[in-house]
């Protein structure tokens, strides 16, 4: 009885993770993008947030890294950071962070495709049908409309980029679910924001990030959202991210997709002063009822693993 309790808190906490934190983070890139180039600022993140991770797991010493991890680890990684939170970061440097959020909401689409089309444990019926269809007429319109929303932050490219991201994401997502990964989360996690965040660097230097940083111009709000990127963002909720791939479906995990939009633009609005349009809110109302639909209807279907 005890343990059951245990592993329900442990579940309930994990997901709360990802409902409320993650919905946070896009305003905390906003800022720290203002003054710290996209492209270092997440290879920054990943790579201080994953030594942490690593050491940490060492300390524990209950898993090890075999050779079969490497390349799960490096596709996952890759996936993961270098093109979804290099390319979400990029893009918002142009769009609002409430708006970031809704385009990222496409997860829980993207995921739900590609597990059915690759992993194949899940049916698609009708109410799953025309879930995905509003769904993408919702993404169609925000895009198309982005413009509308706020000339001086929107961005078409952008708003293209963050899809893409969101689609990178969703790969990793599913792929984790079946690669050979090492028995600590903990270590996974470290790892891949380790390799993530190098390729991040990397990138950053191609893009000749590092002929345009200089300490005097970076501000204290950059600071302090990186700050929260690396403890809140990454340390803590992709540990319990990682941790949910393991004990259920990335499809069920992607109902964080429900919250972090709200929680986004509700900050965004409070404190950013960013604008709540109609065009955002037809957007919003309009995904999230194809996200209801597709994950109400897949999660009738699959169970979730032991914990």
């Amino acid at each position: 009885m005890v343990e059951n309790s245990q592993a329900k808190l442990k579940l309930v906490l994990a997901f709360g993770a990802v409902y409320i934190i993650w919905g946070s983070t896009y305003l905390a890139i906003r800022y720290a993008v203002e003054t710290i180039p996209p492209f270092l600022m997440m290879g920054i993140r990943s790579v201080i947030a994953g030594i942490v991770l690593y050491l940490w797991s060492k300390i524990q010493k209950r898993a090890e890294i075999r050779q079969q991890h490497f390349v799960p680890l490096f596709i996952i990684g890759i996936s993961f950071f270098l093109f979804g939170h290099g390319l979400l970061a990029w893009a918002q440097q142009r769009v609002p962070s409430g708006l970031a959020a809704v385009l990222i909401a496409s997860e829980s689409l993207w995921i739900f495709i590609i597990e059915t089309i690759f992993i194949r444990d899940t049916r698609v019926r009708s109410k799953g049908i025309v879930g995905l269809i509003i769904g993408f007429i919702g993404i169609i319109y925000l895009i198309a409309s982005t413009e509308g929303i706020n000339t001086s932050n929107a961005d078409f490219t952008a708003s293209l980029a963050i899809i893409l991201s969101s689609l990178f994401w969703s790969g990793g997502a599913v792929y984790s679910r079946i690669a050979k990964l090492p028995s600590s989360p903990f270590l996974s996690a470290g790892v891949e924001l380790i390799i993530g965040g190098i390729f991040l660097l990397i990138a950053a230097y191609f893009a000749g990030e590092m002929n345009f940083i200089r300490l005097s111009t970076i501000s204290l709000r950059s600071v302090l959202g990186l700050g929260y990127l690396i403890v809140f963002g990454s340390v803590i909720t992709f540990s319990a991210y990682v941790w949910l791939l393991r004990h259920t479906s990335a499809t069920r995990i992607s109902t964080h997709t429900y919250v972090n939009p709200i929680i986004a633009i509700v900050l965004g609005w409070i404190v950013a002063d960013e604008s709540l349009t109609l065009q955002l809110f037809i957007a919003t109302t309009l995904i999230i009822i194809s996200v209801y639909l597709v994950l109400n209807d897949q999660l009738k279907d699959t169970k979730s693993s032991s914990i």
